[in-house]
């Protein structure tokens, strides 16, 4: 075990007040003289508002308002921001149309907000929004990726042209076109990173509360850290100074990204809680999640890798083209562009890249950050690339990976991304996984599935992902009256295990029971600034925090205790838990000296006791990385697919606690599988979302999700002083690959070298059949 407790497979200390009915969700929360509002939704995807008639909603039973978009707009408080502006090729500023919290004039997708109806209870509010009428004037929609931006398609926005929000390069083009120019071998490649719908197990939901008193705004609702939500509240809905909006974030059933950022009906309940001066609660119904969460993915890729002779990547080339939905949403134009290029030349010495992304509007709901966030579409781009390569060299693809992988004496590495890679031992763990997964032992597999008239294919992914996020982070340790000791953190579980990882630290460090440690988190007003939980930083950034804040911890437990203990700073050692004078049986417990340190005279400059707050600066990120190797069972006679062996061997750096790890790699790979074989979103040509349920919209669920053999080889991270790589996402970044890798091998002989995702059995059953 490592000074910070790394290496310990510790139960998660928040499964029994989960699982025994203790958690307090958004839904849970209900407040006195409570309301409850409901959203009326555009049931079209692109239309002209031509009028709207409410008055038999506010006349009906329990109604205590209706909210329209016109209200708003004359309050200039009807517009949400984007964060992100990207300089684009031309030089300019990207485009960042109006993203209204509630339709005025014009809607963009189906379920788009047209109205909020509050009333006394959620069975009033749906009465009278249905008694709303909306005369619409019906506009020609535009959902396709490739052909959004194409001229005479239906435009979105009038500030807008052609659909094209951004057009972003990053690479050196002129040398990208003169290593094609000279190459040996050219592998090209055209994909479509399929959109997918998020679907965490809670839905979105809000609670409301404005005090007239103290004109200030509470608002309970799941995030992935609330301060964002309390900066745009406060500046571009209500209006006020950022003091006077609260953001409370209680247990959250997950968010894999979409629930990082503010959505129109928060501002609305906000708005109307104020405007009423009582609480207004909405919970949206998995209906209005399939319509108006954010989505993920939804790209359209042509790729190319330049080989020179010797089989190794002189060049890469990558468009894409990136449909952002009807509106920009909160991090969108970063995912395709920022993030994405960040680990586009995967593992491989590539030697120049150019990346090109096209951001276009199409009436579809808006498409934001989903696990992994551009880092999955780029490690599918590279790999599907590493295998179609070595298929046209007629090379076994792990051989063509190993010539062009970066080695591990080349760390620090430059990549032509422009990313530097700290560390990694790249062909060490393939050769690992490959071991796992009895790559040798393949062929006699394959010739037995063969005789049962099955078609066996293996497929190989090697993944690189890098964390992001805020480059910042706070934590403090506070040791109450009551004998506990909490740790205020700014980052938000959303079902990770923060709190048994986090908890874990501090007992490692400072030898406090666990039992004995609470950790705090989701609240603006008791944790000022936070980074949130997204990009797989939590551990990187706010163990880091943690392990600084201990640190400081014992410093000014060394001093109180020199006092406490009449020795000098110097003689006093600190060990699990206890402050001894060295040499003797004379000591202190931790415990005991924070509460005796609350009464007796402070060392000079050193007043508050034991409790300390650090912030902590990240210079550099972590560079996780792994290989995922899928082995698949096609019926021939059906195209049904059956993952047989799943196996994953990760580079994590250091493992702080390694079950908790592996069920971070689990989620994140059946997500993956789900992208590859399942999750279809379809929108018709009228903008209709045809895969608006579960009966239309397919889930990967336990029984068609593989055993997975999961191990680690730890290369430690330079990078932060834990030594420890993010692992939230990878699991979803090595899985697509793998699995459309393995069923390409198992259809190689047929000629079949493309499929995209998801590969489902009737795609599947016509490749069989030769169409």
């Amino acid at each position: 075990m490592t000074k910070f407790g790394a290496g310990r497979s510790l139960r998660r200390v928040e499964d029994a007040r989960l699982l025994t009915g203790g958690g307090r969700f958004t839904d849970d929360i209900n407040l006195p003289r409570q309301l409850y509002g409901v959203v009326v939704r555009s049931p079209l995807a692109h239309a002209l508002i031509k009028s709207m008639a409410t008055d038999a909603a506010r006349a009906a039973p329990g109604v205590a308002a209706v909210l329209t978009g016109a209200e708003l707009e004359a309050e200039g408080a009807n517009s949400l921001p984007c964060d992100v502006e990207l300089e684009c090729r031309d030089g300019k500023l990207n485009k960042t149309p109006q993203h209204t919290i509630i339709c005025a004039d014009k809607v963009r997708f189906v379920g788009d907000k047209v109205a909020f109806v509050v009333a006394e209870t959620l069975a009033q509010a749906k009465d009278a929004a249905e008694l709303i009428e909306v005369e619409y004037e019906p506009l020609d929609a535009v959902t396709d990726t490739r052909t959004a931006a194409d001229p005479g398609m239906p435009q979105l926005h009038d500030d807008v042209p052609d659909n094209l929000v951004f057009d972003w390069e990053l690479g050196d083009e002129a040398a990208v076109e003169a290593a094609f120019a000279h190459a040996a071998h050219v592998t090209r490649i055209e994909l479509i990173n399929n959109r997918v719908i998020v679907n965490s197990i809670e839905p979105r939901g809000a609670v409301a509360d404005f005090d007239a008193e103290c004109g200030r705004l509470t608002l309970y609702t799941g995030t992935q850290g609330g301060w964002s939500l309390k900066q745009v509240l406060a500046e571009n809905v209500l209006k006020v100074a950022p003091d006077k909006v609260r953001v409370i974030t209680p247990d959250v059933g997950g968010g894999f990204g979409m629930k990082a950022y503010i959505y129109p009906e928060y501002a609305m309940a906000a708005w109307m809680s104020r405007r009423l001066g009582r609480p207004v609660k909405w919970t949206g119904e998995r209906s209005d999640s399939f319509v108006s969460d954010t989505m993920g993915r939804d790209h359209v890729t042509d790729a190319a890798l330049a080989f020179d002779q010797d089989r190794r990547i002189i060049g890469m080339r990558v468009a894409t083209t990136a449909n952002m939905g009807a509106y920009l949403s909160f991090f969108a134009p970063i995912i395709p562009t920022a993030a994405a290029v960040k680990v586009l030349p995967g593992v491989y010495d590539v030697k120049c890249l150019h990346y090109r992304v096209k951001g276009v509007l199409t009436n579809t709901a808006p498409v934001d950050a989903y696990r992994g966030a551009g880092r999955p579409e780029s490690i599918y781009v590279i790999e599907r690339l590493i295998d179609q390569a070595a298929r046209e060299f007629g090379e076994d693809p792990p051989e063509l990976r190993r010539r062009c992988m970066i080695p591990p004496d080349a760390m620090p590495f430059a990549t032509a991304a422009g990313e530097v890679y700290d560390s990694g031992e790249f062909a060490r763990v393939m050769d690992e996984a490959m071991a796992k997964a009895d790559w040798p032992g393949f062929p006699a597999r394959r010739a037995e599935a063969r005789s049962r008239g099955k078609r066996l294919g293996l497929g190989m992914c090697f993944y690189i992902e890098s964390t992001m996020g805020e480059p910042e982070e706070c934590a403090s340790v506070r040791f109450g009256d009551d004998g506990r000791v909490s740790i205020l953190v700014g980052t938000q579980t959303n079902g990770q295990g923060h709190e048994t990882a986090y908890v874990q630290m501090l007992n490692a460090r400072l030898g406090v029971p666990l039992d004995r440690i609470r950790v705090i988190q989701g609240d603006t007003d008791r944790i000022a600034t936070g980074g949130g939980t997204g990009g797989s930083r939590s551990l990187t950034s706010q163990g880091w925090a943690i392990n600084d804040a201990a640190d400081e911890v014992i410093e000014r437990g060394i001093r109180y205790a020199s006092q406490a203990l009449e020795a000098a700073p110097a003689d006093i050692a600190f060990d699990r838990g206890r402050f001894t004078i060295a040499g003797t049986d004379r000591s202190i417990s931790i415990l005991d000296l924070a509460a005796k340190a609350r009464t007796m005279e402070p060392p000079e400059g050193l007043e508050g006791g034991l409790d300390a707050a650090v912030k902590i600066e990240i210079e550099a990120w972590t560079f996780p990385n792994g290989c995922h190797i899928a082995e698949v069972e096609i019926d021939a006679d059906t195209g049904l697919t059956r993952i047989v062996r799943y196996t994953v061997v990760d580079d994590f750096g250091v493992l702080l606690n390694p079950m908790l790890v592996e069920g971070q790699v689990h989620g994140g790979v059946v997500q993956g599988i789900g992208q590859a074989l399942y999750e279809r979103t379809v929108y018709d040509d009228d903008g209709q979302l045809v895969t608006g349920s579960y009966v239309d919209y397919c889930l990967p669920r336990a029984d068609t999700s593989p055993p997975i053999d999961f191990s680690t080889i730890e290369v430690p991270c330079k990078n932060n002083p834990l030594g420890v790589k993010g692992c939230g996402e990878a699991g979803a970044v090595g899985s697509p690959g793998a699995v459309i890798n393995a069923i390409l091998d198992a259809l190689a002989d047929l000629g079949v070298t493309h499929i995209d995702m998801p590969a489902t059995p009737d795609k599947i059953w016509a490749l069989l059949r030769g169409r």
